[in-house]
């Protein structure tokens, strides 16, 4: 306005309130059309009834309210975020079939177990059985003898899927579904994370 020699307040920010209340003054309480004679005075300024924009409308009490919760909202989300497990496991059950009965008589489910890396460095991740007495486990595609522990290597922020297949003797088994835990470690960050799965077998004839 200054640059067009024009009084500031032609164009401005304005509330809502400060905008109804400008209406409700030009229209005289909406009586008649818009009439600028009744915003301004004889001199050709503003009245002094006319509502401006004023910083100090921002901050009020129920500003600080707002400011107070969305900071509050904002620091739990980077609590979350500085605090979330950068190691996962998932583990999903062979469905069809859900055990196979092996030669020697002892029982081998299968599972695909999946490993996230969230952080951007490759690392060396320990996959070890938890519980379960008796039983090893292999992975597909790794050439090493059956065990209970491997160490797979992930990929800097890659998921890594591996087929494992967990075998129990037959003289382990006491029940027809048997709780244990497919625990991860990084031996260099000290993470670690689990999931409880379940290894299934027939029924035990009584």
């Amino acid at each position: 306005m200054d640059k067009l020699g024009k009084e500031r307040g032609l164009i401005s920010y304005a509330t809502l309130s400060d905008y109804n209340a400008n209406m409700m003054l030009a229209t005289a309480g909406g009586a008649s059309s818009v009439d600028p004679s009744l915003v301004r005075t004889d001199d050709g300024v503003f009245s002094d009834r006319v509502a401006h924009f004023h910083i100090r409308k921002i901050f009020r009490p129920r500003t600080y309210v707002y400011m107070a919760m969305w900071s509050m909202i904002g620091l739990g989300l980077l609590f979350s975020l500085l605090t979330r497990d950068r190691l996962e496991i998932n583990v999903l059950h062979d469905r069809n079939p859900q055990f196979v009965t092996l030669s020697d008589g002892s029982i081998r489910n299968g599972y695909t177990v999946k490993l996230l890396n969230m952080i951007p460095e490759p690392r060396t991740i320990i996959v070890t059985l938890g519980g379960l007495p008796g039983a090893e486990m292999s992975i597909v595609g790794v050439d090493l003898p059956a065990d209970r522990s491997f160490a797979v290597q992930v990929e800097p922020d890659r998921l890594k899927m591996l087929k494992v297949f967990v075998r129990l003797p037959a003289d382990q088994i006491n029940r027809q579904a048997q709780t244990f835990t497919f625990r991860v470690e990084d031996k260099v960050s000290f993470e670690s994370n689990e999931y409880t799965a379940t290894f299934n077998a027939p029924e035990i004839a009584r």
